[in-house]
C-alpha cells in the first residue's frame, strides 16, 4: 500500500477522500466508491500502487487518438478499480470487482517505463479502468516517463476534482475523455456520477498544454437522443472545443446492457454529420466499418491526409503537421 494524496481528516474517526467528486467519507477500515482507496490507521492508502492487472501494447488509434503520433504504439496499463459504475462497461471484470479476485503483476514505476522503452513504445497509456483511481501510481510513472522522453496518455471519464487534475496535467501529453452523455439524470443512471464535474474537467484540460480528444458512445435508449447530442455540440462550440477531435463510437452490448442492440449505422452517421454542421472540425465514427469518418481530412481544403482501416493507417501524408496541399496546420501532435 502507498499513502494516497488528496484527503483530509473530518472528524476523529472519519477522513474525506478529495480525489474525485464522490468525496467519500470513510471510517477506519472502509474503502471508497472506487474500492481501491482505504482508510487505515488515520491515513488514506492506495491499494493498487504498483499492481498492474493489464499491460498491453496497443496502436495509439485504439485509445482512440487520431491526432497524436499517428501509427505509433503505446504501452497500455491499468489496475483494478474505478470511480464510475457504468452499466455498459466492457472492462467490468477489472473495473467493478473486488481487488482480491484479480491476478496482478507487481511492477514498480521504473519497470513500467523500462518496458515501454524496451518495446519501443512512444507513449504509455493509462486506460482500461479509470486511471483516476490509481492516481499516485500513474503520476509516478508519468514523471519518470517524461524524463526519459516517453509521452503519457490519459484515457479517462474525467470524474476528478480540479486540483488533482491540474497537478497531473503537466505530465500528460494527450488525453481522450469519455463524455458519456449531456443529461445529468442519464449520467447518474448510466454511470453513477454527475455531468457537471466532467464538463469542468474538460474545460481545464482544453485550457492546458495537453492534447485533447473526446469520445461519445452512442447507446440506444440512453445516449442517442439527437436533441441532447445537439445541446452537447453547441456547448462544445460555445466553450472553445471546435478544434478538438470527437469520436462517436458504436455501442456493442456488454455488461448489464447486453439486452440492447448495437447502435444503428444511420444514427452514427446522423450525429456525425450534425457535429460537422455545428462547426466541429474533426469528427470520427468508431466501431463502424466502410465509412469516411475514420479518415483525417484538412479542415481548410478537405484534402485526405490520413486514411485508416480500423486501427491501421493506410496513408499518412501529413508534412510536419501541415496539409501537403494547402499548408494548413493540422491540430495535434505529430512528432
Amino acid at each position: 500500500m502507498k499513502e494516497a494524496q488528496f484527503y483530509r481528516k473530518k472528524t476523529r474517526d472519519t477522513i474525506v477522500c478529495e480525489l474525485c467528486p464522490h468525496m467519500c467519507q470513510l471510517k477506519e477500515g472502509e474503502t471508497g466508491f472506487c474500492q481501491v482507496r482505504k482508510h487505515q490507521n488515520d491515513k488514506l492508502y492506495s491499494l493498487v500502487y504498483g499492481s498492474a492487472c493489464a499491460l498491453n501494447i496497443d496502436p495509439v488509434e485504439k485509445k482512440p487518438l487520431y491526432h497524436f503520433l499517428p501509427g505509433s504504439s503505446t504501452l497500455s496499463i491499468a489496475t483494478v478499480g474505478c470511480n464510475l459504475s457504468c452499466l455498459n462497461c466492457q472492462n467490468h471484470q477489472i473495473s467493478q470487482t473486488a481487488i482480491r479476485s484479480i491476478h496482478f503483476n507487481t511492477l514498480a514505476p521504473e519497470e513500467v517505463v523500462n518496458r515501454a522503452v524496451d518495446k519501443r513504445c512512444q507513449s504509455i497509456a493509462y486506460t482500461y479502468t479509470d486511471p483516476t483511481v490509481y492516481y499516485e501510481y500513474m503520476l509516478d510513472i508519468a514523471k519518470l516517463a517524461k524524463a526519459r522522453g516517453v509521452k503519457n496518455i490519459l484515457v479517462s471519464a474525467a470524474y476528478i476534482n480540479p486540483e488533482p487534475l491540474k497537478q497531473l496535467l503537466p505530465y500528460i501529453d494527450a488525453a481522450n475523455i469519455d463524455l458519456k452523455c449531456f443529461d445529468n439524470e442519464v449520467y447518474q443512471q448510466l454511470c453513477g456520477v454527475r455531468l457537471a464535474p466532467v464538463l469542468n474537467a474538460l474545460k481545464i484540460i482544453n485550457q492546458s498544454a495537453t492534447w485533447l480528444e473526446i469520445c461519445k458512445l452512442i447507446i440506444p435508449g440512453y445516449t442517442d437522443d439527437v436533441k441532447t447530442i445537439r445541446k452537447m455540440l453547441i456547448w462544445l462550440m460555445d466553450n472553445g472545443f471546435q478544434d478538438v477531435p470527437i469520436h462517436f463510437n458504436r455501442f456493442v452490448p456488454a455488461n448489464k446492457l447486453q439486452h440492447l442492440k448495437v447502435t444503428p449505422a444511420d444514427t452514427l452517421l446522423e450525429v456525425a454529420e450534425m457535429a460537422r454542421r455545428e462547426g466541429l472540425k474533426h469528427v470520427y465514427i468508431g466501431n463502424l466499418c466502410q465509412t469516411n469518418y475514420t479518415n483525417t481530412y484538412c479542415s481548410n481544403c478537405n484534402q485526405l491526409l490520413i486514411s485508416r482501416d480500423a486501427y491501421l493507417i493506410n496513408t499518412n501524408v501529413i508534412d510536419y503537421g501541415k496539409c501537403n496541399n494547402c499548408g494548413q496546420k493540422l491540430k495535434g501532435v505529430y512528432s
